[in-house]
């Protein structure tokens, strides 16, 4: 199962690679999209999620790493609040 890694650039311009386990993640997330915080953290939750159940379709067991990167992204997001015109940018998907 190839994993993969999504970059995204954060309202304060840092930006983060973020890990998933499988290629799932590329249907929900598109190179150049903008979503607001709130549906970024919502959408990568649910892909990851999504990622980590066909880890344990193929071995048997769900994978903490997907989990660990949706904990990351979402202490990452507590920083920017509930302005709705802070946007999260997907940059790259490798």
């Amino acid at each position: 199962m190839p994993a993969i890694h999504f970059h995204v650039r954060w309202p304060d311009g840092s930006e983060d690679q973020c890990y998933s386990p499988s290629t799932v993640v590329k249907e929900y997330f598109q190179v150049g999209e903008r979503l607001s915080v709130d549906a970024f953290v919502e959408r990568a939750d649910t892909a990851l999620e999504a990622a980590s159940q066909r880890v344990e379709q193929k071995f048997g067991f769900f994978c903490s790493s997907a989990m660990d990167q949706s904990t990351v992204i979402k202490a990452k997001a507590q920083q920017f609040g509930n302005n709705p015109q802070d946007m999260v940018e997907i940059i790259r998907i490798d």
